[in-house]
């Protein structure tokens, strides 16, 4: 039990310092990269918000990346310090050096889907609406419930809610639509009903559109217009919309089922978020590959194998699992595969390949 609690706490000291590094590579990056893009358009003060709220999202996706490189930093200096060849001595497996990192990876794993995931999730789409709005001044969002699709859409003219009870997949055309048009000091301005809109060229295009006027002291039906066509200007534009609207990381995975379960009552197709929530759930155990696939060429005496060469075909195979993963999540997005396949063969395959690789290693 000692000896576990030391490659435990010594694989977790070399995990968060590798994090730590990542994490500060990342938002010197970032923050280079959002100075070139914004410039003098924001102060040094917002643009290290920006910074801030896109770090989490970037350090989650290359946790995989994190979790093979301190593998590998461990077992290279149990090598480098015989420690590997003592824990043989006493009559230790490598397999059973492999369960402390293994469960703090499966542990890890665990944490980070069920506490950085919502944290993930809200930074991403605050981060998405502040920079939209230091762009061009406005907001917009996207929400899905019982009663249908609501949009809201805001420019010089004031902000605009959006209600439809069906739309396209993208949601750039709209049916059995309700808008509500407030002037810039607030106020409604105008109530339109139509029969559809489709979003085209910074403009909804309605087509059997009824407009009342919310004018104080003026009857709205005395002053309603009905119109074949009529043009909304609009500020969402086909990706903003496809950017909230495709996005399951953007939904904390506590909140998916419940989200899931309102895109497919409202008439969505919910597949995208169902192959995101299948693979959130996992991740631990994909994580738990990575920690076999740093071992299985890391765990020889460093005389014995080619130090260089074995980090590299360690590093490499990881990339090709999480090539092999994202590809699995595009297939059962399209449809091609089930959910539920397409998000734990993965990462079953991996731990199993990589389980053959570690007693190939040892036992020949």
């Amino acid at each position: 039990m000692t000896l576990h609690v030391y490659y435990a706490r010594r694989f977790l000291w070399l995990f968060m310092s590798i994090f730590a590094v990542f994490a500060l590579f990342q938002g010197l990056l970032d923050l280079i990269d959002e100075l070139r893009q914004l410039g003098d358009e924001v102060s040094f003060g917002e643009t290290l918000q920006l910074v801030i709220l896109k770090l989490p999202e970037g350090l989650y996706e290359i946790l995989p990346l994190v979790m093979i490189l301190a593998t590998v930093a461990m077992f290279i200096g149990l090598a480098r310090s015989s420690e590997l060849v003592a824990t043989r001595a006493a009559g230790r497996s490598g397999l059973t050096a492999l369960m402390a990192p293994a469960t703090v990876a499966l542990l890890i794993g665990a944490l980070i889907v069920a506490m950085m995931n919502p944290i993930v999730a809200a930074t991403s789409k605050r981060y998405a609406d502040l920079r939209e709005a230091y762009e061009s001044g406005n907001t917009s969002a996207v929400s899905f419930g019982p009663e249908g699709l609501w949009l809201r859409q805001g420019g010089e003219d004031g902000q605009s809610v959006i209600r439809a009870a069906r739309a396209n997949p993208e949601a750039t055309e709209l049916f059995d639509v309700s808008i509500v048009t407030y002037a810039p000091d607030g106020g409604p301005a105008m109530r339109i009903q139509a029969e559809s809109a489709a979003l085209a060229e910074g403009a909804w295009h309605l087509t059997d559109a009824k407009a009342w006027p919310l004018t104080p002291g003026l009857n709205p039906e005395l002053g309603a217009r009905i119109h074949d066509e009529y043009e909304l200007p609009s500020t969402l534009t086909r990706e903003s919309i496809r950017d909230r609207f495709g996005r399951p990381s953007a939904v904390a995975i506590w909140d998916l089922p419940q989200f899931i379960a309102g895109l497919e009552e409202a008439g969505f197709s919910a597949r995208r978020h169902i192959v995101w929530y299948n693979m959130e759930l996992a991740r631990p155990l994909f994580l738990v590959a990575m920690v076999l696939v740093g071992a299985a060429f890391t765990m020889q005496p460093t005389r014995l194998a080619r130090t260089g060469l074995a980090v590299l075909s360690a590093v490499l195979l990881g990339f090709g699992l999480y090539y092999v993963r994202s590809f699995a999540q595009i297939m059962g997005e399209n449809g091609q595969l089930a959910p539920v396949v397409a998000a734990w063969v993965p990462p079953i395959a991996s731990v199993l390949l990589a389980l053959g690789l570690v007693l190939h290693m040892e036992d020949g």
